[in-house]
C-alpha cells in the first residue's frame, strides 16, 4: 500500500461524507436556495423536503416525524434536553449523569453547578459500567433529569439503556440519552427504549457536520434552546440548514441499509486489528470488556508510551487515529473515561482508540498491523519510562520523548 494514502480509523470522531449524502444535498446549495420560510412557491417547496428529510430520521429510530427537532450538533442537542427539563421543571435543581459522559455533558452540568444546581456522577466499575442499583438510589424527589449515554464514543462501551429507562419511569423522572455514536452500528427504536429525549449528530453517520436532532417523545414538556423565529415548529428559532437537513436524511436512510455491514464485515476488521495488536505487540491490553461493545471500536493501551507520540507517528504513515474524544485533543490530562474506570493515569495516557466505518477495508488493516509494531518498539526503546519507572519520571521526559519521536 503506497503509505500517502490515508487510512482513517478515527470514525468515533466523524466520518466521511458518503457520496450518496453530498448528491442529495449538492442541488439544495446550488439551485434550491429558497428561504423556507417564504410564501412563494420557490421556498415554500424547500420547505416541503425538509419534511421529508425528518420522515426518514424519524423513520430510522422509529420516532414520530413531529417528536423531531433538527438542531446545530450533538452538543446543542444534549445541553437542550438537560437545560429543557430544568426550565419547564423550575423546582428541581438536581441531574444525574455519569462521570464517563461526553464533554457535552460533564461540561454542560459543570456550569449548571456554579449556578446552583446539584449534579451526581455515577461511577463506573472496571468494565465501564454503572450500578444500577446506586442509579436508583441517586434520584430524587428533586431530580429533574437523568442523562446517560448509550454507547461511550472513547471505548465503545454499551449501556443497558432500556433498564436504565424503566428505572427513571419508576421514579417519574425525564430519562435523555446521549446516542450520538449508534446509529448505523445498532438498530434504534425510541418507543421499545421508552426514552423521553435522545440525541443524534449527523456527521457520526456519513453525512456533513453542523446538523443534529434532539427526539422529544410526544406529551413531553419542551422549552426551546434557542430562541428565536417560528422554525422547528416553534421549537428552536434561526433560518434552516436545508442542505445539511437534507443531507441528514438520505444518511439516515443509509445507515439503516448498512446495519448489517457493520455487525458483520466491520465487526470482522475491529477484531482482526485489536486481535493482531493485542498478540504481536507485548504489554497492550483491551480497555473495557469484549462485550457489550460498539461493533467498530476498540480502544488499546500501549504501556510504556504516550498516546501523542503514538499517534505522531501514524500519522507520518498516512493513519488516523486518536487518544480519545476529538473534543479534549490538545489536552495533556488522562482520558476522564479511562480514569474513571480505574486505569492508572500513566497507562490511560498511552491508550490509542482505533475506530472503523463501512469505507475501511481488510488491507487497511493488514497495514496498520505491518506499521504499529515497530513503532512501539522504537518508542519504548527510546523512551525513559520503562516499566516499573515512577510516574514523574515519566511526566518529566514526556516532552523530549514526544519530540524525539517526531524527528526519527
Amino acid at each position: 500500500m503506497n503509505q500517502r494514502k490515508t487510512v482513517y480509523f478515527d470514525n468515533n470522531a466523524t466520518t466521511r461524507v458518503a457520496p450518496e449524502v453530498f448528491d442529495a444535498m449538492a442541488p439544495y446549495l446550488r439551485d434550491f436556495y429558497g428561504n423556507p420560510s417564504s410564501a412563494y412557491r420557490f421556498g415554500s417547496q424547500v420547505g416541503k423536503d425538509i419534511e421529508a428529510a425528518r420522515e426518514k430520521v424519524a423513520k430510522m429510530i422509529g420516532a414520530d416525524p413531529k417528536e423531531i427537532i433538527f438542531t446545530s450538533c450533538g452538543t446543542e442537542s444534549n445541553n437542550a434536553a438537560i437545560h429543557s427539563a430544568l426550565v419547564t421543571q423550575p423546582k428541581k435543581k438536581h441531574v444525574v449523569t455519569t462521570a464517563v459522559e461526553h464533554s457535552a455533558i460533564i461540561k454542560y452540568c459543570e456550569f449548571l453547578r456554579k449556578h446552583g444546581y446539584e449534579i451526581t456522577l455515577l461511577p463506573v466499575d472496571a468494565d465501564g459500567q454503572i450500578d444500577l442499583h446506586l442509579l436508583d438510589k441517586s434520584i430524587r424527589p428533586d431530580t429533574a433529569i437523568v442523562s446517560v449515554m448509550w454507547a461511550n464514543n472513547e471505548t465503545g462501551i454499551v449501556f443497558p439503556i432500556e433498564e436504565i429507562a424503566a428505572i427513571c419511569r419508576m421514579h417519574d423522572v425525564l430519562f435523555h440519552t446521549d446516542a450520538t455514536q449508534v446509529p448505523g452500528k445498532m438498530p434504534i427504536d425510541v418507543n421499545a427504549l421508552d426514552v423521553d429525549m435522545l440525541t443524534l449528530s449527523a456527521h457520526k453517520l456519513h453525512a456533513p457536520k453542523g446538523i443534529g436532532l434532539l427526539y422529544v417523545k410526544k406529551r413531553t414538556k419542551f422549552q426551546p434552546y434557542v430562541i428565536g423565529g417560528h422554525q422547528e415548529r416553534g421549537n428552536r428559532g434561526g433560518t434552516e440548514n436545508v442542505a445539511n437537513m437534507i443531507a441528514f436524511g438520505r444518511a439516515a436512510e443509509l445507515a439503516t441499509a448498512h446495519l448489517q455491514d457493520e455487525n458483520t464485515r466491520v465487526r470482522a476488521l475491529r477484531d482482526k486489528l485489536e486481535n493482531g495488536i493485542l498478540k504481536t505487540i507485548p504489554h497492550t491490553v483491551r480497555t473495557g470488556p469484549k462485550e457489550p461493545r460498539l461493533p467498530n471500536t476498540s480502544n488499546v493501551a500501549f504501556d510504556g508510551c504516550e498516546a501523542e507520540a503514538i499517534l505522531m507517528l501514524l500519522d507520518q504513515a498516512g493513519i488516523c487515529a486518536s487518544s480519545g474524544s476529538a473534543c479534549t485533543t490538545g489536552s495533556l490530562d488522562p482520558s476522564h473515561v479511562l480514569v474513571a474506570m480505574g486505569i492508572k493515569p500513566m497507562r490511560a495516557r498511552g491508550c490509542i482508540r482505533f475506530s472503523l466505518g463501512i469505507y475501511n477495508t481488510e488491507e487497511e488493516v493488514d497495514y496498520v498491523l505491518q506499521q504499529l509494531p515497530p513503532m512501539i518498539a522504537k518508542l519504548r526503546e527510546i523512551s525513559p519510562a520503562k516499566h516499573g519507572d515512577s510516574h514523574r519520571k515519566h511526566e518529566t521526559h514526556f516532552a523530549e520523548t514526544t519530540t524525539r519521536a517526531k524527528v526519527a
